[in-house]
């Protein structure tokens, strides 16, 4: 059930507008300084992982695992999706509580 209402809010900030998803649009986003948080799926590669973990450690940006890539991409209504950004505060603070 926990699952689910993460991936619920999730889908309400891709309504809104406030998610972008792709490993170039996201490491775009966190250089911007837009991102307030990104989600990575635990299946993702190893290069992809490295490549967003170091992004956001350097930007400082909160990073959340999410479980896997189909979950993640079904929760913003598109294919499967290693790498989501969020850009809205309140959403993203909300997600941050419900993944940790």
């Amino acid at each position: 059930m926990k699952n689910s209402r993460w991936a619920s809010l999730l889908g309400l900030a891709q309504r809104a507008g406030k998610v972008v998803s792709g490993e170039g649009l996201v490491v775009k986003e966190v250089q911007r300084g837009k991102a307030r948080l990104v989600l990575l799926s635990e299946d993702a590669s190893a290069n992809t992982e490295k490549k967003v973990t170091d992004k956001c450690t350097f930007y400082g940006v909160p990073l959340c695992k999410v479980p896997d890539r189909y979950t993640l991409g079904g929760a913003i209504g598109k294919d499967a999706r290693v790498v989501v950004a969020v850009t809205d505060e309140g959403f993203a603070r909300q997600l941050q509580t419900m993944l940790d």
